[in-house]
């Protein structure tokens, strides 16, 4: 790490939002299903407290230029890693919301790509004084090495539910729109391919995460999901459809998002209680 990052561990920042209804009826919509009636669904925390840096401040692969809690990391490239979420309580529509965000960890590695460092957050959301939500969020930063290089080995598994998912461009850009996510992988296919090296469009990772606790929810639909622990393994590409998993635990449920190729993209564990 360029500087001693390791010392912005603790630092915290805190966000307000107000939880409207509609653009929750808009990812019902994006996902098939009626919306809800009364509060927002598990992961929907992920429309909220939306980045609202000035278009001025926007870097060249889209992303809002770093500041604010994030330490001055000098690699280039992130992408989320995973997440462990616990669902403590609903998030009720129509009140207010607070989130505390704090640096849990920083951490430095090699891959195969070269320097790693990966940053954990650890956000906290509250509805008045009380805590909804724990999501404990990975984000990796690597050096723009080009991402052409073959995947490394693959993992298969036998599903006991699955389900196809194509993701269009529509879909992607919906999500984009709905997450104010502005990175140029999700719908710039030129700069996608011709900047960061893919093969096409990069499915976001928060919406895998989204289509696996739908699946849950579809086939278990009378659960109360507790917690859902989650990580990437491999990228998925607009290029054709992809598949969400499940089997049925004893706690809940394993998933996993398979690629084109059946290879898992990313795994996951939900409890319910």
């Amino acid at each position: 790490m360029h500087t001693n990052t390791t010392d912005w561990i603790g630092r915290s920042e805190t966000a307000h939002d107000l939880v409207a209804r509609e653009p929750f009826q808009r990812l019902a919509a994006l996902l098939n299903r009626a919306p809800e009636r009364d509060a927002i669904p598990p992961m929907g925390h992920l429309l909220c407290f939306l980045p609202q840096g000035p278009q001025s401040e926007i870097g060249p692969d889209g992303h809002p230029l770093r500041g604010g809690i994030v330490p001055p990391i000098d690699l280039p490239m992130r992408m989320a890693a995973g997440s462990r979420v616990t669902f403590h309580a609903p998030i009720p529509f129509g009140g207010a919301i607070r989130r505390v965000t704090t640096i849990a960890n920083v951490s430095e590695k090699t891959g195969r790509t070269g320097r790693l460092v990966f940053l954990t957050l650890r956000h906290d959301i509250f509805a008045g004084e009380t805590l909804c939500v724990t999501d404990e969020m990975d984000i990796v930063f690597r050096e723009r090495s080009g991402n052409a290089q073959p995947l490394p080995p693959g993992e298969r598994r036998e599903a006991q539910v699955s389900r196809m998912i194509d993701p269009t461009a529509a879909l992607l850009f919906r999500f984009s729109a709905l997450t104010y996510n502005s990175h140029r992988i999700h719908y710039d296919r030129d700069y996608a391919m011709r900047e960061e090296g893919y093969p096409g469009l990069v499915v976001h990772g928060p919406l895998l995460a989204t289509l696996l606790v739908d699946h849950f929810r579809q086939h278990r639909p009378h659960d109360r999901i507790a917690s859902f622990v989650f990580r990437a393994q491999r990228p998925v590409f607009d290029l054709a459809p992809f598949s969400v998993n499940l089997v049925d635990t004893a706690s809940g449920a394993d998933v996993w998002a398979a690629d084109a190729e059946g290879y898992v993209a990313m795994s996951g564990r939900i409890s319910v209680g």
